[in-house]
């Protein structure tokens, strides 16, 4: 009776313990009223549900689900291993009545899956509302039931009535949500079965689909403009729903909206399509007005939406805003301008301003705005510069202020621009040009042309071969013409010729038109075309002089020569050799005179001089070398004297050679060299010439020391210290000369700078004999008293080979 003493529940104070407990015999007990049909088991008595409301020693306290009861048991009642059950497991049990005291109690109990039986009903919808007071996380002692201070209130209406519900901290489903006052939320109404008492339940936050357009991306966050208020929200990258690096700015995407620290913020973030977020209506007609007010004239330059459009309306003059990016580009606007634009209205709080702004051309009659027009003509990063009309000077512009900024910009295109004070430069000096506008072709003309036609004859051709060296008027042609009774010079350039195909030379009769530039009121000609060829600028001549890119020609009368491009001859350069003969047409495209057309002729075209066999070869020395040696002298030909006797008070005989006087075209003979020549009248002017000229010199041995490309050196040294230069133009029928080669070659010194170099290279031998070789043959000497063996027949052996070829296997006795 002493440990029964001990417990502390009130229905144990009367408890009679028996030999046989009434609370473990069942059939002692009186069997209790059917509470619920549902639970009758197979002998007909009625079961009941309910969870662990408390654990003591050897019993506890069962909460009923059906009804407000609170029934104690004994551990006996329980079947199985009573240390597994905690408090909160559903149970299901069989009400009795303790046969001593009258009092219920529950027997017969068996432990049901969590989460199978609750003691409230939750609504089949969720409802709406707003928390009126927050909850409190706090929990009593047992850490099982909230106490009614730790509860919160949410409000909501129904059937136009506004209900307070009570609801605890574990009612929130998403535990990172806090709901404090006015927060919108969702939940279900549970309604206890026990006693009616309703209870808020599954509570979690709004959600409202928004669509939208990111504006902002940070490092691990962001910004979107909404599509339902004029207003941006907050995203974190964590609350995107995909690669967040593929999330760029302007893309369109819709999400929800959540309050966290009493801010929206947006949620479950996916993109949409492009276009699908529309945040304004633009009007399909569009209007013309005039700007009232630029960009640049805003009292508040943040705001966005500085700019004044008017425009009249069925009600009257209307003036409506607009913002940087309305305009068709960058260009700059004057106020005053008259523009078409459209109007849109937007969607959120039906704002009207106009966008798609075009400038009209009436813009520039209205502000009295002085044209200009030019052709772009360098284009760097942004920038190019225009070459006016009527300045010299380039004009500079941005590529912003091109009225058309679709088109792609290129050189040469004609345009028209206004001129006015670039704002960014320190001096205020600079111009720059603005409102660009894109002329079709053929509209902007440097030149007044005159209508009156005018004769005259080219006396230079434009060159047509641009060279990054050459001078803007080397490029002219000069035409001679009699304008005023006086003889007068005029420029023209390729672009002045009419006909191309038909371009006019040297010496032609042309007919043009005077030009003027509107920039210098300089002149020139123009429209420039053939009237008549000078059929006399056809020549003949013989190839004097090869460089690497050019050359000479030697005229059919050997005294001057012309020079050419090799792009002037109609073939390949490569083929070309000196004393080739070859066909030209004489022009003029600077200050001498040049070939063009050029072709090659057979052999014997042009007639060769007579040899005067009565006078023999004769031997005498260079007078003068041809200007190819000496480019300092005026005359083209060289002189010859010969070595007869001298006559006194008779000057002594000199006779002109060219290219195709020498017997070895590449023969260079100075002034005073030693030749040999035979003399040949040429019959077109009667003159006594030199011809078959070789020089008598004394030819040098030595062997090549380098080669480098189209040059080498020799080892001779003509100055001290200093290897003898070679070119590969000088070694004779293009043979290959190599290092070490041993060659013959006659020194000559240029008459420009004095330096020396070889000259008429022949190759000797192509390998150098050993050494051992060579001071063997220098210490045989020949007895011509002896009997002389010379080999027949080199021997062989039995196989066709020079015999004793195989290695000798040394004789082996047998064994």
């Amino acid at each position: 009776m002493s440990a029964v003493k001990k417990l502390n529940s009130p229905q144990w104070k009367n408890f009679q313990p028996s030999t046989q407990d009434p609370a473990i015999v069942s059939f002692q007990r009186a069997t209790a009223p059917v509470i619920n049909n549902s639970h009758i088991n197979s002998n007909g008595v009625g079961r009941e549900t309910g969870f662990i409301e408390k654990l003591l020693h050897s019993y506890g306290f069962i909460q009923c689900c059906e009804r407000d009861s609170r029934l104690f048991f004994h551990f006996s009642e329980y079947g199985d291993d009573i240390n597994l059950v905690k408090i909160g497991d559903p149970v299901e049990f069989q009400m009795t009545y303790d046969r001593r005291t009258g009092k219920p109690v529950a027997s017969h109990i068996v432990l049901l899956n969590s989460g199978s039986q609750s003691y409230e009903v939750l609504s089949e919808e969720k409802f709406t509302g707003s928390i009126a007071q927050e909850a409190k996380p706090t929990k009593n002692k047992n850490g099982y039931a909230l106490s009614e201070d730790s509860l919160g209130r949410v409000t909501y209406q129904h059937n136009g009535e506004v209900f307070f519900l009570p609801y605890g901290s574990d009612d929130v489903i998403d535990k990172t949500f806090k709901p404090i006052a006015q927060d919108q939320v969702q939940f279900y109404i549970a309604t206890d079965k026990r006693n009616g008492n309703l209870h808020a339940r599954q509570i979690e936050p709004v959600s409202c689909k928004v669509q939208g357009v990111v504006c902002s991306l940070k490092d691990s966050f962001g910004f979107i403009e909404r599509a339902d208020v004029v207003k941006e929200i907050f995203f974190h990258y964590s609350e995107y729903k995909g690669d967040i690096n593929k999330l760029n700015l302007g893309d369109d995407v819709d999400f929800d909206v959540q309050n966290r620290n009493t801010k929206e913020v947006a949620v479950n973030i996916q993109s949409v399509p492009i276009g699908t977020v529309i945040f304004e209506d633009i009007s399909v007609n569009k209007i013309q007005g005039s700007v009232q007010r630029t960009l640049k004239n805003s009292r508040r330059q943040s705001d966005p939406l500085g700019g004044r459009i008017s425009y009249e309306s069925a009600k009257g003059p209307v003036e409506i805003p607009f913002g940087d990016k309305d305009q068709g580009g960058d260009y700059t606007l004057l106020s005053g301008d008259v523009v078409e634009c459209n109007i849109a209205t937007d969607r959120r709080d039906k704002l009207q301003r106009a966008t798609n702004i075009k400038l009209m051309e009436e813009s520039f009659t209205a502000n009295k705005e002085n044209r200009e027009t030019g052709v772009i003509t360098n284009l760097k990063d942004g920038y190019g510069f225009i070459q006016c009309t009527e300045r010299e000077a380039r004009m500079f512009f941005h590529f912003s202020e091109l009225l058309d900024p679709k088109k792609e910009v290129k050189t040469n295109e004609e345009v028209e621009f206004t001129v006015t004070q670039d704002p960014s430069a320190s001096n205020g000096n600079k111009l720059m040009a603005i409102r660009i506008k894109y002329l079709s072709k053929g509209s902007v003309s440097f030149l007044v042309i005159h209508p009156e036609k005018y004769i005259g004859t080219v006396d230079k051709e434009p060159n047509a071969h641009k060279s990054p060296g050459k001078i803007k008027e080397a490029e002219t042609g000069i035409i001679v013409f009699d304008f005023d009774e006086k003889i007068q010079k005029i420029s023209y350039t390729i672009k002045d010729v009419l006909e191309m195909k038909n371009a006019p030379r040297y010496g032609d009769k042309v007919e043009f038109n005077l030009g003027e530039v509107k920039s210098t009121k300089t002149r020139t000609g123009v429209n420039v075309r053939v009237v008549l060829r000078n059929l006399n600028n056809k020549c003949q001549g013989f190839i004097a002089t090869l460089k690497d890119n050019y050359g000479f020609i030697e005229n059919s009368d050997h005294e001057k020569e012309v020079f050419f491009h090799f792009s002037s001859y109609e073939g390949d350069p490569n083929d070309l050799d000196l004393g080739d003969e070859v066909e030209y047409t004489l022009c003029r495209k600077s200050a001498k005179h040049s070939a063009e057309n050029i072709f090659k002729l057979p052999k014997g075209t042009i007639p060769t001089e007579e040899i005067l066999r009565d006078k023999g070869q004769q031997q005498g020395k260079v007078l003068r070398p041809m200007r190819i040696v000496n480019p300092d002298q005026e005359e083209y030909c060289g002189l010859v004297q010969p070595f007869n006797v001298e006559v006194e008070d008779t000057e002594p005989e000199v006779y002109p050679y060219g290219i195709t006087s020498l017997a070895d075209k590449r023969d260079f003979l100075q002034k005073g060299d030693s030749v040999k020549f035979n003399l040949a009248l040429n019959k077109s002017n009667n003159q006594t010439r030199a011809v078959n000229i070789s020089a008598i010199r004394k030819f040098i041995r030595s062997k090549v020391d380098s080669v480098k490309g189209q040059f080498g050196f020799l080892n001779y040294e003509k100055e001290d210290g200093k290897k003898l230069f070679f070119h590969m133009t000088e070694v004779h029928d293009g043979v290959e000369i190599q290092t070490g080669d041993e060659v013959e070659f006659v020194v000559v010194q240029n008459q420009r700078n004095g330096k020396y170099s070889a000259c008429s290279l022949r190759k000797i031998t192509d390998r150098r004999r050993p050494e051992r070789l060579v001071s063997r043959l220098k210490s045989v000497t020949e007895d011509l008293s002896s009997v002389r063996i010379v080999v027949i027949r080199q021997p062989k052996g039995p196989d066709g080979t020079k015999g004793f070829t195989q290695t000798r296997v040394p004789w082996t006795p047998p064994a």
